[in-house]
């Protein structure tokens, strides 16, 4: 299946993207890096056309990457949307320095909004949510059960590889289908003052999860 832009075309323009200004630990903001957003938006456009020319959400966009990716990947409309003001307006930044028309950005939380009334309206839903500290213990099952809600089609989602078998199970009870499409490498850096190492390499799957049939 072809895609509109080579993937090392479309890292280049991801690492051009601004970043978080001040990264919130309640949050768990953590920036995909270029190539995971990359290789994640390339995968789900050649494998399963899930990109382009099709209605994409981005949940909990934070600075944009999945979302800018999926608009450069020609994607019909991309809504981003994210709690965090603050990480909106990087967004907003980004989009307009890569000149992208084709978003939207809705400032609203993800797992409460009545704006996500919108049951099975999206074709495709992008999210790398947060993996979910002591603090936020299962958000990113929330994240993902939301994501199924409101697409037609598929959610496509990154997770730690450790929970992988978590997942499975989730996924049967749920009643859908899904399976690890790519594994990668996070390597995550220092964000915050108690992370002590300069640098951590997390396994991490690419997800796709989606109704019977579709």
């Amino acid at each position: 299946m072809s895609a509109p832009m080579k993937l090392k075309t479309l890292q280049s323009h991801l690492q051009d993207l601004k970043g978080f200004v001040e990264p919130k630990v309640e949050l768990e903001q953590y920036e995909t890096p270029p190539h995971i957003a990359a290789i994640a938006i390339y995968t789900i456009q050649t494998q399963f056309e899930s990109i382009t020319d099709k209605l994409v959400l981005d949940a909990g966009c934070g600075p944009g990457s999945l979302a800018v990716g999926a608009a450069l990947m020609e994607a019909a409309t991309v809504t981003a949307i994210d709690i965090d003001s603050d990480a909106l307006e990087v967004f907003h930044y980004n989009a307009d320095v890569m000149e992208i028309t084709n978003v939207d950005a809705v400032q609203c939380d993800f797992l409460e909004s009545k704006f996500c009334r919108l049951d099975n309206y999206f074709d495709t839903v992008l999210m790398n949510p947060p993996f979910g500290t002591k603090r936020n213990a299962g958000i990113d099952m929330k994240f993902l059960h939301k994501g199924l809600q409101l697409c037609s089609d598929s959610v496509y989602s990154l997770h730690k590889s450790s929970t992988r078998s978590h997942i499975k199970k989730k996924i049967k009870e749920w009643g859908v289908e899904g399976n690890v499409i790519a594994e990668l490498r996070y390597d995550l850096p220092a964000t915050y003052k108690f992370h002590r190492q300069h640098s951590k390499d997390i396994a991490v799957d690419l997800w796709r999860i989606h109704h019977p049939n579709s």
